[in-house]
């Protein structure tokens, strides 16, 4: 299949190894992605508060540069995929709003008809459309003796897109199956990272982060694994300031689920932007590449003994 591609700007930038490691993946799996020409900025979620016709005009310029022989358009960050999906349902919900708008974009001589297209994430694609068994097929180094936490953070489920259960989602946690790893139970799988709290209030941030990860840890998992630009950069970024926050020493790799399935299909850790990540994914790798025999010698990884009690759920 042949998909319009948002990459965004994180994908851009800091996720870079996202971008990469979902293209390799897309080729290996025979479809096809064709970015959108000029595309800008979604605006993020400060926008939409302060100046929501702006922001909306901004995301429906986007959606207006749709190829006219395409359907679906793909964004892998989950921030850019509910601004163009919400951008779109709204236009078509309140007729002032798709009005005003279109009034806007047409200073630009564009126009946008709600509805015309579909809004997908990355995830969404590839386990619905191409499917679990046919990423199977492709898979020539299955992840044999890892233990990851599948994270979705609090996006692209609430309040219901359509692909997954909005509150206890397990589309990645099969695709990591698929991928031949052992999913740990992680109840936090769809909890919010705390978003751009670290700027507005750290602590709040850390406290978060913090959670996260002891529950990972807790759980015996060698790394998280996201969907998500906003949440690897938060749990990656400001590990160690969580870390310092609360009194832990915790060292979790944040992992984009499109390298796993890289590594799984067999192509290189460097092909998959490992690397780039600030907290090591070398533990991660040394793992994998592990004989059988000195895996099963392996020590699974221990909580820390100054970790905060585990969280009560509801």
């Amino acid at each position: 299949m042949r998909y319009a591609y948002f990459p965004g700007c994180s994908l851009d930038k800091n996720a870079a190894a996202y971008d990469q490691s979902f293209k390799a993946v897309i080729r290996i799996l025979a479809q096809e992605l064709v970015e959108l020409d000029d595309w800008n900025c979604c605006g993020a979620s400060e926008y939409f508060s302060l100046s929501p016709l702006p922001a909306y005009a901004l995301v429906a310029r986007n959606l207006a540069l749709m190829p006219t022989d395409l359907d679906d358009v793909v964004a892998p960050c989950s921030m850019c995929y509910i601004n163009l999906y919400k951008t779109d349902h709204n236009m078509g919900l309140y007729p002032q709003l798709n009005a005003d708008v279109n009034e806007a974009l047409a200073e630009a001589r564009m126009s946008y008809k709600p509805g015309s297209i579909r809004v997908r994430h990355a995830l969404d694609i590839l386990v619905n459309d191409v499917g679990y068994e046919a990423i199977q097929s492709h898979v020539k180094q299955p992840l044999k003796g890892l233990r990851l936490a599948p994270y979705y953070g609090c996006l692209i489920v609430r309040p219901d897109h359509g692909f997954d259960n909005p509150e206890y989602p397990m589309s990645l946690d099969r695709l990591l199956e698929t991928l031949g790893a052992t999913v740990v139970d992680f109840p936090l799988k769809a909890s919010c990272c705390g978003g751009h709290m670290p700027q507005i209030s750290p602590e709040s941030a850390y406290s978060l982060i913090h959670e996260i990860v002891a529950t990972a840890a807790n759980r015996g998992a060698d790394a998280i694994v996201t969907v998500c630009p906003m949440c690897h950069l938060n749990i990656d970024m400001y590990q160690n300031q969580a870390n310092r926050h609360v009194g832990t020493n915790y060292s979790m790799p944040i992992l984009y689920f499109t390298q796993m399935m890289g590594l799984a299909f067999g192509l290189s850790s460097e092909d998959m932007g490992f690397g780039q990540e600030l907290v090591s994914a070398e533990p991660v790798l040394r793992k994998l590449a592990s004989p059988p025999e000195e895996e099963a010698k392996s020590a699974r990884p221990r909580p820390d003994k100054r970790a905060l009690p585990m969280p009560r759920m509801p």
